[in-house]
């Protein structure tokens, strides 16, 4: 669990006095722990010991009223590598089902693109009622983690199901779906992201309006999937990701010699950077000075970083595009995958509303060498590298 980042949440019930066991194992097994808390949650247990045993402030409201500072659900959603909410009580999974968004813990549960899982806990006939166990039922159908309640003497004094689950055994289960989701583990990945610069002269250069979000979504995805990763990258404004090598580049001829550099020894390569296909002839020494004259600046191609690529790979090797069209897309696209020697190639179309440079969705098409194509709805930068590590590990497996 070393570097694993998890979001704790307590809810309601009496159970919560064994979350701060819960927290400690995660403490010990080196994951970076964030707990929120609802109000009903702190008549159970303290903040303060939660503050304590996680090594980081609780976060129980929107905002602190004392200086305004802002608790983003946004970005605790984003930040986590799993939410775990236990207790999980009859109100707060009922809320869960129907995206009721009335606490902290609830919006940053409906914004979480991590795995969720559940213990639920609640006395005898609540945890029996149609209703819970609907509730119950549709979280997992919906791809949540449910660790059932045991049976055993409950508050109440009844005897029956709806005992939180042990915190060792909460612990085990989400460490466990880890482990078993290291579909990549022992493979090196090489992910190029981001724009190069081409300098004009010291303070100018010809670029492109890459963020380098979807190319940093990929790593992300990559090393929660066990991978070694290294990203090549155009300069980005982004956070760079924990557990990953980020080696910086700016011009497309220092990308260029870093992929050549590490291709040969990777398993799966992804070309994710826009990079510049002309690059000035000549770049001054000096700063350009205004003058009233037309600036003309001749322009050579760039090598396609790409298609260098495809023609060193070998047996074994994968090497993945992109393709950003404005026109002709589906044809365009198909012309690269052949000519680069690509296993696949994703297309975006900057036609798609959503999809392109500078937004946190995309919209992609993924084309086959046999002609096939698989088109995808709109999605989140990090939904979207699901999708292509998805299809990276089918062809893996032929």
């Amino acid at each position: 669990m070393k570097g694993k980042k998890i979001v704790i949440g307590i809810t309601g019930g009496i159970a919560a006095y064994k979350t701060a066991y819960l927290v400690r194992e995660f403490i010990k097994a080196g994951a970076e722990v964030k707990v929120l808390m609802t109000q009903a949650a702190k008549e159970f247990i303290t903040p303060l010991t939660m503050a304590t045993l996680s090594k980081n402030p609780v976060l129980t409201d929107f905002f602190n009223p004392e200086n305004g500072d802002w608790n983003s659900h946004v970005d605790l959603g984003l930040w986590a590598d799993a939410m775990v909410i236990a207790p999980a009580t009859a109100n707060t999974l009922a809320k869960m089902n129907y995206g009721i968004a009335d606490n902290l813990l609830l919006t940053s549960y409906l914004s979480a693109k991590c795995p969720v899982f559940f213990a639920p806990a609640m006395d005898l006939d609540m945890y029996q009622h149609p209703a819970t166990q609907k509730n119950i039922n549709d979280l997992i159908a919906r791809g949540h983690i449910c660790i059932d309640a045991d049976s055993g003497e409950l508050a109440s004094g009844l005897i029956g199901k709806g005992r939180m689950a042990e915190p060792l055994q909460i612990f085990n289960t989400v460490k466990d779906y880890f482990y078993k989701n290291q579909s990549l583990k022992g493979k090196k990945v090489l992910i190029t992201a981001g724009p190069t610069y081409e300098s004009i002269d010291p303070v100018r250069f010809i670029g492109n309006y890459s963020s380098g979000k979807m190319g940093y979504a990929l790593a992300e995805e990559c090393k929660n999937r066990g991978a070694e990763v290294t990203i090549v990258s155009g300069p980005v404004s982004i956070s760079k990701p924990e557990g990953v090598r980020v080696i910086d580049v700016k011009s497309a001829a220092e990308m260029l010699e870093l992929c050549l550099q590490y291709f040969p020894e990777t398993d799966i390569t992804i070309m994710n950077a826009a990079v510049a296909d002309y690059t000035p002839a000549y770049a001054a020494d000096k700063k350009i000075k205004r003058t009233k004259d037309d600036m003309f600046i001749e322009l050579k191609p760039t090598k396609d970083i790409a298609a260098e690529l495809g023609k060193i790979k070998k047996n074994g090797q994968m090497l993945i595009g992109f393709a950003l069209e404005t026109d002709d897309e589906e044809k365009n696209a198909a012309g690269k995958l052949i000519k680069k020697n690509l296993d696949f190639i994703v297309l975006n179309s900057l036609q798609d509303k959503g999809a392109g440079f500078g937004h946190d969705t995309n919209k992609i098409s993924i084309l086959f060498k046999d002609n096939n194509i698989k088109k995808f709805e709109l999605k989140t930068k990090q939904e979207v590298a699901k999708d292509i590590l998805n299809e990276i590990e089918l062809i893996a497996q032929k």
